[in-house]
């Protein structure tokens, strides 16, 4: 892949061509991303913008009553903030750091000034929004359709695959129960059931054990599909498009991820 890409441990950033990553490369600032740590509240204008390099940031949506639901979770693949990109606006959720990680921080006026001179940085915000489109589409439906034991599983499996510390998630019951948008006894109840299924092999205060073979198999359909259609981001297919030159219209080309429904 390109030169830089052994250095910068963001998949998004690392699948731009070193031309255009060098316009962002001065500006970017490497921080600790820590646990529960709130990047960006829901209503507050973004500040920044993160380029996860490990660690997991839940998207949650917060409801007049209290309420409150995750929407999606960021990690390597992604960004935090990336709607600043479309102009100064508030955010419509609020991101907090559930597993323990670092970014590279970039402010929205720089990063809309390297997007303004890179037709392949502009790409690639078109195609990581239609990818976290298509993740709040699942999410949503999920939601509506799917058991609360095969939702659990969906969104430990996602976690799982943003974090490289094994089968030990650092999840607390507050935390699963924000992810799922049920009340902590609910919570319990998944997880004794999860347990007894064996897809989690241990539970202690804020710390999961989970055999993935087995949340596998419990876990809704909703997590292949999700993960088949994400992880494009990052296919040779979107590496050699964010590459190519840009249609006459300014849209992405026919064959670009996500530009035709649903694929």
């Amino acid at each position: 892949m390109m030169e830089h890409a052994t250095r910068v441990s963001n998949r998004l950033l690392a699948a731009l061509p070193s031309a255009d990553f060098a316009l962002l490369a001065p500006h970017l600032r490497k921080v600790p991303l820590q646990r529960d740590v709130v990047l960006v509240q829901s209503g507050d204008r973004i500040e920044h913008l993160y380029f996860p390099c490990s660690g997991a940031v839940a998207l949650i949506m917060e409801l007049p009553n209290g309420q409150t639901a995750a929407t999606g979770v960021i990690g390597n693949d992604a960004a935090v903030g990336l709607m600043s990109a479309f102009g100064p606006g508030r955010s419509p959720m609020t991101a907090v750091v559930r597993v323990a990680g670092t970014a590279l921080q970039i402010s929205p006026t720089r990063f809309h000034a390297a997007l303004e001179r890179s037709p392949a940085i502009a790409r690639a915000v078109q195609l990581l929004s239609r990818a976290l489109m298509t993740q709040f589409q699942h999410v949503a439906a999920c939601n509506a359709l799917h058991s609360v034991e095969a939702r659990l599983a969906r969104w430990l499996l996602h976690i799982h695959d943003r974090t490289a510390g094994g089968d030990i998630l650092p999840l607390t019951q507050e935390t699963l129960s924000e992810l799922l948008g049920v009340r902590r006894t609910t919570v319990t109840h998944a997880v004794s059931a999860l347990r007894t299924s064996r897809a989690i092999k241990s539970s202690r205060r804020g710390q999961l054990e989970i055999d993935r073979r087995r949340l596998e198999v419990v876990a809704c359909e909703c997590y292949k599909v999700m993960g088949r259609r994400i992880d494009r981001i990052v296919t040779q297919d979107a590496v050699r498009l964010l590459h190519a030159a840009p249609a006459p219209n300014g849209c992405p080309p026919p064959d670009f991820p996500y530009a035709k429904a649903g694929s």
